[in-house]
C-alpha cells in the first residue's frame, strides 16, 4: 500500500508540476504580447521638409536631415477614416524641372541642371485641363518658386520714344570748294593740313598758268586800246577763268600781268580737305582746297526700318553729347533721306544746330531720342511681358488662383521700357512679366500632349 501510494504521489506532483509551468509559459506569452503592443511597428521613414520624400529605412532627406518615421498605426488610421488627413495632402502627378517644363519624372530627383524637380500635383494637372487646353495651373509654391511677378495692363496717353544714335557732320550747305579753272601749277602753298582755320580773304595758294598769263596780257592790250567793249569782254574772261575780283583790279590798277596768281580764303571756316601740294600740277578737275563753316552744323541719325512709319519732319529730339552728359540738346527733324541704307537697313534723318561757339565737332558720336505723336486712352504693357515669335506675339495672362493662360496679342509702337498693344488685351488685365517664357511652355505642352491623346489624362514617361 505504501508503495502504491507513493506512486500515486508522484504522479498528483507531476501533475501539479506541469500544470504551474503550462500557465508561467502561457503567463510569459501573455505578458510578451503586452510588451509587443507597447513597441510600435515603424511603416516607413518620411523627409521632414517634403511629405513626399519616402523611404523603408533610416536615412537623410535630400536637405540633409534626418528622415522620421511613420508608424503602422498612423499609416492605418490615415486610411481608415480620416479622410481630411487624406484630403489635405495633395498627391503627386510627377515632378518637372524649374528651368524646363518639358523635363518630367515620376519621381524626385534632379534637373540636367542639377536643380531639385518640383513636383505637380493632382489638382494642378487636373485644372489644366479644365476649360481651356492651353491653360495652366501653378500652386503658391511653384509661383514662388519660379519668381513668378505681374504686371496691370494701363490706359493713358501713349507716345513713342526712338531712342538711337548720330553723328556731327558739316553743314553742306557752307562747304566751298576752291578749283582751278585752267591748267597749272601750284608755285606757293599758304595752307598746310585739314583743320586749320582761315578767314575771309586769306592766301590759299599761287598757280603759275600760261593760260592766266596770255589772258592777263589780252586784258592789258584791251585797257590800251580804250574801248569799253573790248576791256569789257576781257575782264569778263579772267572772271570766267577764276581770277578773283582784288586780282583784276591790281593788274589794271599797275598794269603788269602777274606770273603767279594768288587765290584767296572765299569765306571763313576750316580746312576740311587739301589735295594739292607745292610744286603740283594741277587741271580744272582737281579740288584744290574745301573749306567749311561750323556756325551750323548737322546731327545725322539713324533710324531702323521698322520705324520707319513713325518719322516725319519736325518731331523734336533730345541729344546728348559723352563729353558733355549733363546737357541737353534740343532739336527738330529738319529732313528725311529719302532712300535706306541697303547695308544698314536704316534711314537717315536730319537734324540742324547752331553752333556758334563751335563746341560740336565732326564726327562727334550722339544719343538721341526722337518724340514722336501723342496717343490718347491707348493700353500698354511693360516691353519685357511681351513674348515674340516669327509668327505671332503673345502675353500670359494671369487669372485667378494660380491659373495662367497664353493670349495672342497685337502690339503697337514702343516707347522707352513699355509697348503699344491694339488688341488682345483690356485696361485693368493682370499679366505674367516674369517667368513668362517657362509658363508659356508649359502651357503649349499641356494643350499639345492633351489634344494628342484626345483624353482628360496625359501621361507621363518617367
Amino acid at each position: 500500500m505504501n508503495k502504491s501510494f507513493s506512486i500515486f504521489s508522484v504522479l498528483v506532483v507531476g501533475a501539479l508540476i506541469g500544470f504551474f509551468v503550462s500557465q508561467k509559459i502561457s503567463i510569459k506569452k501573455m505578458g510578451d504580447a503586452v510588451v509587443e503592443s507597447d513597441e510600435p511597428q515603424v511603416a516607413y521613414w518620411v523627409a521632414p521638409m517634403d511629405a513626399n520624400y519616402r523611404r523603408n529605412q533610416p536615412g537623410k532627406s535630400p536637405m540633409g536631415m534626418d528622415l522620421v518615421p511613420v508608424y503602422e498605426e498612423e499609416k492605418n488610421a490615415n486610411k481608415m477614416g480620416d479622410a481630411v488627413v487624406e484630403s489635405d495632402e495633395p498627391q503627386v502627378a510627377y515632378w518637372v524641372a524649374p528651368m524646363d517644363a518639358n523635363y518630367r519624372r515620376n519621381q524626385p530627383g534632379k534637373s540636367p541642371m542639377g536643380m531639385d524637380l518640383v513636383p505637380v500635383y493632382e489638382e494642378e494637372k487636373n485644372a489644366n485641363k479644365m476649360g481651356d487646353d492651353n491653360a495652366v495651373y501653378l500652386s503658391p509654391a511653384v509661383i514662388n518658386n519660379l519668381g513668378v511677378r505681374t504686371a496691370v495692363v494701363q490706359t493713358g496717353d501713349f507716345q513713342s520714344i526712338i531712342e538711337t544714335v548720330g553723328f556731327i557732320d558739316y553743314d553742306e550747305s557752307k562747304i566751298t570748294h576752291v578749283h582751278l579753272r585752267a591748267e597749272g601749277w601750284i608755285e606757293a602753298l599758304y595752307v598746310n593740313s585739314v583743320g586749320e582755320r582761315v578767314e575771309k580773304g586769306d592766301k590759299l595758294f599761287d598757280v603759275y598758268s600760261p593760260e592766266l598769263v596770255n589772258a592777263q596780257g589780252d586784258y592789258l592790250a584791251a585797257l590800251a586800246t580804250g574801248r569799253a567793249e573790248i576791256v569789257s569782254a576781257s575782264k569778263d574772261r579772267l572772271a570766267a577763268l577764276g581770277l578773283p575780283a582784288p586780282v583784276i583790279n591790281e593788274i589794271k590798277r599797275t598794269g603788269i600781268a602777274k606770273k603767279n596768281i594768288p587765290y584767296l580764303a572765299p569765306q571763313d571756316g576750316i580746312v576740311s580737305a587739301i589735295n594739292i601740294a607745292d610744286g603740283m600740277h594741277v587741271t580744272a578737275k582737281t579740288t584744290m582746297v574745301s573749306l567749311a563753316d561750323l556756325s551750323t552744323v548737322w546731327l545725322v541719325v539713324d533710324v531702323f526700318e521698322t520705324q520707319v512709319s513713325q518719322m516725319k519732319e519736325g518731331l523734336s529730339a533730345e541729344v546728348s553729347f559723352s563729353y558733355q552728359p549733363d546737357k541737353l540738346w534740343l532739336g527738330k527733324v529738319t529732313y528725311i533721306y529719302p532712300q535706306i541704307d541697303e547695308k544698314t537697313r536704316t534711314l537717315k534723318v536730319r537734324l540742324v544746330f547752331d553752333n556758334p561757339s563751335e563746341y560740336l565737332k565732326p564726327n562727334m558720336y550722339a544719343s538721341v531720342k526722337l518724340f514722336g505723336n501723342k496717343k490718347s486712352n491707348a493700353l500698354s504693357i511693360p516691353r519685357e511681358a511681351l513674348i515674340r515669335t516669327g509668327s505671332s506675339e503673345r502675353v500670359i495672362l494671369a487669372l485667378n488662383e494660380g491659373h495662367f493662360q497664353p493670349v495672342e496679342v497685337r502690339a503697337g509702337i514702343e516707347a522707352g521700357e513699355r509697348v503699344e498693344i491694339i488688341e488682345g488685351l483690356h485696361a485693368g488685365d493682370k499679366i505674367v512679366t516674369s517667368a513668362q517664357f517657362l509658363i508659356d511652355s508649359e502651357a503649349s505642352f499641356s494643350g499639345t500632349a492633351m489634344r494628342m491623346l484626345g483624353d482628360s489624362k496625359a501621361e507621363v514617361h518617367p
